[in-house]
């Protein structure tokens, strides 16, 4: 017998063949379509928000996933216009990548399709169902959201939403299809359909991450973590590196892209670190340092090797002075998670070694790490980060939900020539 999951991933399979038929102008109406949609039932989102938030505070969540967990009018506002940077992006399916002609006069084409079903699995964040179903439909795709118990009353308030928009415009409503049975049984078998779905993106913490990775039989975009680092060089201009600090620590903590470490050159340690401390503390952000930092800021707490390699998501961070930029290079790679990572220099050779010594899927020269972000780098709106080397690597957008195949034009060329038939054995 089907299972009903499996039934739901065949149903999606066939939709996605509708919404890759479509031309650009027809998904950007549509994208445009449910902008207004979730703009015009901003109250019904709400509403369906208080009662996650309040089953979230019963269980005790903590602060961090309760802020990614929330709405207001500003977040809705911020989704609907998301819908529309992605609607009005260019339009990544058919594009061709290469062209050239081979000797036997054949043309050789590189041209991008769609991937096909996307499978989106993630925590807390109810922006991430109509951000991911923006991006798989602007790229041809069908999507299929299974959101967390957290978020279950805004994911189905916004993904009935969409559908609506898809049912209005005679497209199959299982273009986006969200699992509301959130048993692991069933999630585990939607990773097993590996004849159905092409890709999973999980995004959430560490816990669902490794999960998803451990279970799958699809092919996995990966984001364990992430431990971004901000070092400020010797010739570092400081006022410059302090904004960058305050910036990327405390304007979201709970970001994957906020800073968790500093790192800061002994040369300037300390006429850096008080001032950092102090704006630091201003923000209530806790510091835990190294032996020679807590010299320079005594009071604060010591910081461990676990400190270093954590991710936060809280007003913490943890603070080393090292003795150059291969110091500052070595920690990284010892403890970074291939997420993003800052220098503050006036030195262009420093930033050049910084950069071509670092393989992070963002590096960030005199910049926030807050800009590690699909949105902030031109893509729209973001569905997830890649910390792993497949087709994509960083935040990826809607190019990341395409692959490249050949395309062969020609007229009449064969590769064998003057093949003789073969001539049967006598006898």
């Amino acid at each position: 017998m089907t299972s009903t999951m499996r039934n739901a991933a065949l149903a999606c399979r066939d939709a996605a063949l509708a919404i890759a038929g479509l031309s650009d102008a027809g998904k950007r109406d549509l994208l445009m379509a449910m902008a207004a949609r979730i703009e015009a039932e901003a109250a019904l989102i709400l509403a369906a928000n208080e009662l996650d938030m309040a089953q979230a505070a019963h269980r005790g969540l903590a602060a961090a996933m309760l802020d990614r967990l929330r709405l207001d009018g500003g977040r809705i506002a911020g989704i609907a216009h998301s819908l529309r940077e992605v609607a009005e992006l260019a339009d990544p399916v058919g594009q061709v990548t290469r062209r050239e002609t081979l000797p036997n006069g054949v043309v050789v084409e590189r041209v991008r399709v769609p991937l096909g079903v996307i499978a989106m699995i993630y925590e807390a964040r109810p922006n991430v169902t109509v951000d991911a179903a923006a991006l798989c439909l602007k790229a041809g795709n069908g999507v299929i959201l299974r959101g967390g118990s957290e978020a279950i009353h805004s994911n189905r308030a916004l993904a009935g939403l969409l559908r609506q928009v898809l049912a209005e415009a005679d497209l199959p409503v299982a273009a986006v299809t969200l699992v509301e049975d959130l048993g692991r049984e069933t999630m585990i078998e939607l990773l097993q359909l590996a004849d159905i779905v092409d890709l999973a993106i999980p995004r959430g913490g560490e816990g669902l991450i490794r999960f998803v990775a451990e279970h799958a039989r699809v092919p996995v975009i990966k984001h364990y973590k992430g431990v971004c680092h901000l070092y400020v060089d010797q010739a570092a201009d400081l006022d410059l590196a302090l904004d960058l600090l305050i910036d990327g620590k405390v304007s979201r903590p709970s970001a994957c892209n906020a800073l968790e470490t500093l790192l800061v050159h002994r040369g300037v340690a300390a006429s850096f670190l008080p001032r950092a401390a102090a704006a630091l503390a201003r923000h209530k952000v806790a510091v835990r340092g190294c032996e020679e930092t807590r010299k320079l800021l005594p009071g604060i707490e010591a910081a461990s090797a676990a400190d270093f390699a954590a991710e936060f998501l809280d007003l913490i961070i943890a603070v080393r002075i090292v003795g150059d930029l291969d110091a500052a290079i070595a920690h990284i790679r010892e403890y970074g998670s291939d997420h993003t990572e800052v220098i503050a220099t006036a030195d262009a050779d420093a930033a050049r070694r910084f950069v071509s010594a670092l393989r992070s899927a963002v590096v960030m020269v005199n910049a926030s790490s807050r800009f590690s972000d699909g949105g902030e780098l031109g893509l729209g709106a973001e569905i997830g980060i890649s910390t792993t080397r497949l087709h994509a690597y960083g935040p990826m957008g809607i190019e990341a939900l395409t692959i490249e195949r050949y395309v062969l034009h020609g007229q009449g060329q064969v590769r064998h020539g003057n093949v003789v038939a073969p001539v049967d054995p006598p006898g």
